[in-house]
Parts: structure tokens; C-alpha cells; sequence
């Protein structure tokens, strides 16, 4: 069915929220859109409560994926350009790249996966 999948793309501020017809069009709509908006992420370090937050720990940018079945995940990217992948929505696991991969090809292959 059309639009099954929910895109969700979250910066400060905003939330902007889409569909998409399957998973890999999800994943390339996040990855599309989170690819236009980091270049302008210049983050400095943040004062909360009594520390200092590093670029490094801000999401700045995060794209959402939501399906069928249970299907939740997404990309953070930080306030120093990185990205990573998460899968789940309360809980997110960090989803480790392994080499060659990039955020969004960790995110595929971690959401591809049959779920239990």
C-alpha cells in the first residue's frame, strides 16, 4: 500500500513529516534531506545545567523512518557533521557501521534484517 512508510525529519525548531512507498525509498528520503540540511550545521559547544555539550554530543539533525511490522530507525546527525545510525524509537540502538559503510548503509542493512 502507497505511503506506508512515515519519513520524519527533526531540527531545531521544525519537524517536517512525509510517506514514502517502501523502505528503501524511506531511507533514501532521509538520506536526501538530512544531505541538504548538514552542510549548515555549525554547532558550538552548549552550556546545560553545569557542564559543556561538544558539538559531537548534539543531534542536530535527525531523520526518522516508521513501517509496517515494527520497522523504526533512523540517522543522527551531530553537531560536528558525523552522523549515526539508530534503530527503535524509545530505546535507540546504535547501529555500528562496519568499514565501507556510511550512516545510511548501516540503517538499510540493520533495517532490512527480518524482525523477531
Amino acid at each position: 500500500m502507497p505511503g506506508d512508510f512515515r519519513v520524519t525529519i527533526r531540527r531545531r525548531g521544525r519537524t517536517e513529516r512525509s510517506t514514502a512507498a517502501d523502505l528503501a525509498a524511506a531511507i533514501d528520503a532521509v538520506e536526501a534531506r538530512l544531505g541538504e540540511l548538514a552542510p549548515g550545521i555549525d554547532r558550538r559547544p552548549e552550556r546545560a545545567f553545569v557542564r559543556d555539550v561538544e558539538p559531537v554530543q548534539q543531534v542536530a539533525l535527525r531523520g526518522e523512518v516508521a513501517g509496517p511490522g515494527g520497522v523504526r530507525g533512523g540517522v543522527d546527525v551531530r553537531g560536528d557533521g558525523s552522523a549515526e545510525a539508530f534503530t527503535g524509537r524509545i530505546v535507540r540502538r546504535l547501529v555500528a557501521q562496519e568499514p565501507g559503510e556510511d550512516a545510511y548503509a548501516a540503517l538499510r542493512r540493520a533495517l532490512d534484517r527480518p524482525r523477531r
